[in-house]
């Protein structure tokens, strides 16, 4: 086996068991090691650390499987640790009958690269590095060992794979395509998932719990959610007893998918719902210029900053939605804003938050901080995996 040798002092994060190794770190690669090979990661004295999974192409340039250098990487590690994960989730009560969950969150898990989030008997997988896509059959064979699914679809379509030198893959892996749609039931909603076109796995299950405290927020309330998607926000509002909500994204297709959802809820009074197909920045403008007012308005806009280099661009863009999110509030009305880049920290999100409000001539509180379910755990050691952040805001 390769082994990969660290610059003096870069063992310090290893130590604290950072899975990220960069390419900054390494010294040399004693031996020779294809992309997704294991190598094992040693300090500049010769001292086993631990085995990584070499990635060439990266500035990520290897990611830690394991901090035991006894540990074997093999078929039967990846049975340990997904069969780990899915376990830790079934002791948790609040994800206990859950039809939509993650069950694997990638470093936070143990499992740099890999996603799996499950559908009922579906579950779809994101293979977003090189250790991972070698060695995606065992992973499959373990995720169908675990949690005794029918099928398995392979999304590894994402951006971050070029980064590692990897191709877009989708595709079956496990079982055959559902003669019907996918549909979850999450907090009395019911939702259709798109596993193959849709955004990420086809559902973004992080948020299930903002949705349900904007249910419970939103009676009698009129509300705006803004980068709606496929109206998670918006059908959890309508349950909760909007008087009337607006959703707004540029997405077409995505807003037809909205609509399909609504209709598979007929207990929801679908004359309470407006769909707008708009550019967000432009209606938000619009709507202020017409003068209307919301009790709760929601941002949740795509990733602005996927990494750190982004971030000043992105905070423009961020303060921007906010502005003109405080000035469409009503006295005593609420903003929850969200923000999915990890380029953005919480504390940045905050400042930037609170420039919005001060720039929109509102006095403004954070009532709660807000974050991603409990299938989205996050690793002490690895801070980026808390990639979603967001603030419920009243204002005066």
């Amino acid at each position: 086996m390769a082994q990969l040798i660290l610059e003096k002092g870069k063992e310090r994060s290893v130590l604290r068991r950072h899975p990220w190794i960069f390419v900054t770190s390494v010294k040399e690669l004693d031996g020779r090691a294809r992309a997704g090979d294991t190598v094992d990661v040693m300090d500049h004295r010769g001292k086993l650390l631990g085995k990584a999974a070499w990635s060439p192409e990266s500035q990520i340039r290897a990611r830690m499987w394991t901090f035991d250098g006894e540990e074997t990487i093999d078929d039967a590690f990846f049975k340990r640790r997904i069969a780990a994960a899915v376990a830790r989730r079934q002791t948790l009560p609040v994800l206990k009958g859950q039809q939509g969950l993650r069950l694997i969150h990638a470093e936070s898990d143990g499992l740099p690269g890999l996603i799996a989030d499950q559908y009922g008997d579906t579950v779809v997988v994101q293979l977003t590095s090189a250790g991972t896509d070698k060695w995606r059959k065992a992973i499959v064979g373990a995720l169908v060992k675990a949690t005794g699914c029918a099928r398995i679809f392979d999304r590894s379509d994402s951006d971050v794979r070029k980064l590692e030198g990897l191709e877009p893959v989708t595709g079956w892996l496990h079982g055959d395509a559902p003669m019907e749609d996918i549909l979850i039931e999450e907090n009395g909603v019911v939702m259709k998932v798109d596993i193959i076109g849709g955004h990420k796995t086809g559902f973004y299950l992080d948020q299930r719990d903002n949705r349900h405290l904007l249910g419970q927020l939103a009676a009698g309330k009129r509300v705006l959610n803004c980068f709606c998607y496929t109206g998670g926000f918006s059908l959890q509002a309508l349950a909760g007893g909007a008087t009337e909500v607006i959703s707004v994204d540029s997405s077409q297709p995505a807003l037809d998918t909205a609509t399909a959802n609504l209709a598979l809820n007929p207990n929801l009074d679908t004359s309470r719902a407006q769909w707008v197909c708009a550019n967000v920045f432009d209606e938000l403008r619009r709507l202020k210029e017409a003068g209307e007012q919301f009790d709760i308005i929601v941002l949740d806009p795509p990733k602005f900053a996927p990494s750190a280099r982004h971030a000043e661009t992105a905070s423009r863009a961020y303060k921007d939605i906010a502005i003109n999110g405080f000035k469409l509030l009503a006295p005593g009305g609420m903003l929850m804003t969200y923000s999915c880049s990890g380029g953005i920290g919480l504390e940045l999100f905050q400042q930037i938050t609170a420039g919005a409000a001060l720039d929109a001539g509102k006095e403004a509180r954070i009532v709660q901080r807000l974050q991603g379910a409990a299938d989205h755990p996050v690793a002490l050691a690895f801070p980026e995996g808390e990639y979603l952040k967001g603030l419920l805001v009243q204002a005066e």
